[in-house]
C-alpha cells in the first residue's frame, strides 16, 4: 500500500506536488469514484484516471450580457479572469456545470438584472442524477440555513431563508433517477440540500450524502432573464442518461 499522490506521481511521471494538486482539485478517480484524500492509501498497482479540465465556452455575447458554458471543476469566480471586463451575475458550485451569466459591472443592465434575481423573476432550470426512484413531480418548500466556517454547508432549518425547488423525474437509470429541478430561489447548495431532504441525494455529492462518483451530477441547463434565454448542452456524463 502507498499514498495516492505518490502512486499518481509515478504513474504520470509528475512531481508529488503536482499529483497532490490534481487530487485536491477533485480531478483524480479510481474506477469512476473520486479520490478524496491525497494521502489515502491504495495498492501500488492502482491505475488512476485524471479528468481533463475543459475550457469555458461562450454561448452568447452582446453589450449587456455574456452567457458562458461553465465546465465542472472550475470556480465561478475564475470566469471573471477568463473574460476581462465582465463580472458574475450569479454563481454555480465548483463541480456544477452549465450556463452562467456575466455582465458589465455597474451598468444599468447589471442593476436591473440583480433586482430581477432578488425579486425571483429569473427562471433557472437544472438536471441532476439522484439515487433512488423518484416517481412523481413534487415541490420542496423548506427554509435553508447556510453556515460558513472555512467552507459553506447548508441545512434545512426553521431559522433559514425561504427556498423553493420544483422536482420532476425525467428518466430512470438503474437504481437512479434523472430529474429536472427548477429553483424559485437561489440559496447556497439549494438543490443539493433539498434533494437530500427527500431522500434522493445527488450522485457524487458526498457533502450531502451522495454516493461516490467522479463529479457532482448537477448541470445548469437553462436560464431566462428579461427577453434573454440561454441553454447549455448536457455534458457527456449526462447524455447517455436521457431517453
Amino acid at each position: 500500500m502507498e499514498k495516492a499522490y505518490k502512486i499518481l506521481s509515478l504513474q504520470e511521471k509528475i512531481s508529488n506536488k503536482k499529483a497532490k494538486e490534481l487530487i485536491d482539485k477533485g480531478l483524480v478517480c479510481v474506477r469512476g469514484k473520486k479520490v478524496q484524500l491525497a494521502r489515502a492509501e491504495y495498492p501500488m498497482q492502482t491505475i488512476f484516471e485524471i479528468t481533463s479540465l475543459l475550457k469555458p465556452e461562450v454561448i452568447f455575447e452582446d453589450s449587456n450580457i455574456l452567457a458562458v458554458n461553465k465546465p465542472p471543476f472550475i470556480e465561478s469566480y475564475d470566469l471573471a479572469d477568463c473574460f476581462k471586463g465582465w463580472v458574475l451575475l450569479h454563481r454555480l458550485d465548483k463541480e456544477t456545470s452549465g450556463v452562467i451569466l456575466l455582465v458589465r459591472p455597474d451598468s444599468d443592465f447589471h442593476l436591473r438584472a440583480k433586482k430581477a434575481f432578488k425579486e425571483q423573476k429569473v427562471y433557472k432550470e437544472y438536471v441532476a442524477l439522484v439515487s433512488g426512484f423518484v416517481s412523481e413531480k413534487c415541490v420542496i418548500d423548506e427554509p435553508i440555513l447556510t453556515i460558513k466556517k472555512g467552507f459553506a454547508k447548508s441545512k434545512i432549518s426553521k431559522d433559514g431563508l425561504s427556498a423553493i425547488t420544483q422536482i420532476e423525474p425525467l428518466s430512470v437509470v438503474g437504481k437512479k433517477t434523472l430529474v429536472k429541478a427548477v429553483i424559485k430561489t437561489g440559496r447556497t447548495h439549494q438543490i443539493r440540500v433539498h434533494l437530500k431532504s427527500i431522500g434522493h441525494s445527488i450522485v457524487g455529492d458526498r457533502l450531502y450524502g451522495g454516493i461516490d462518483f467522479k463529479r457532482i451530477m448537477l448541470h445548469a441547463l437553462k436560464i431566462k432573464i428579461f427577453d434573454y434565454e440561454f441553454s447549455s448542452p448536457l455534458p457527456k456524463e449526462f447524455q447517455n442518461l436521457v431517453q
